[in-house]
């Protein structure tokens, strides 16, 4: 019934009918209605915008260990030395990322970088050939949890 006014009034209107306009309620229910697909709409887009800081953490995250290999190809299979400044000079879109190499010795190393959300890290870690890529904030973002821990599975 709502709806078959609303379409007569702004038929009417369109058509250059001398009708009024709409109502108080009129306006209201459709602020109303506006009101509730926000609040519907704009949590989902918040949690969106924390799950793609978390993939260009990933990537980055990806894109050294990418390095951190080439680093040891280049070093008689070793990892080290093979800190910020050298992955840089490797892979130099790792300048605008947010990392830190924990660890580069022997056979072993250690990277973590930041996301954009706030308090997740994203890491790989490689003990003699073992890869594995811990995160942070389990269950959130883009950090799924597997068997109770964080873990973004490279």
């Amino acid at each position: 019934m709502f709806l078959q006014n609303l379409r007569a009034k702004v038929g009417a209107r369109l058509n250059g009918d001398s009708e009024g306009g709409f109502t108080l309620i009129e306006l209201l229910v459709v602020m109303l209605i506006l009101g509730i697909l926000a609040a519907i709409a704009l949590p989902a887009f918040f949690n969106q915008k924390d799950k793609a800081g978390d993939a260009k953490a990933k990537e980055y995250a990806h894109s050294a260990q990418v390095a951190m290999e080439t680093w040891a190809t280049d070093h008689d299979g070793t990892y080290d030395g093979g800190d910020e400044e050298a992955l840089i000079g490797i892979e130099p879109t790792l300048s605008s990322a947010d990392f830190e190499v924990l660890e580069a010795e022997g056979q072993n190393y250690e990277i973590v970088v930041n996301s954009t959300t706030e308090g997740q890290t994203f890491s790989v870690v490689n003990a003699a050939g073992e890869l594995s890529f811990p995160c942070t904030e389990a269950g959130e973002g883009g950090c799924p949890e597997v068997e109770g821990e964080g873990n973004w599975g490279g």
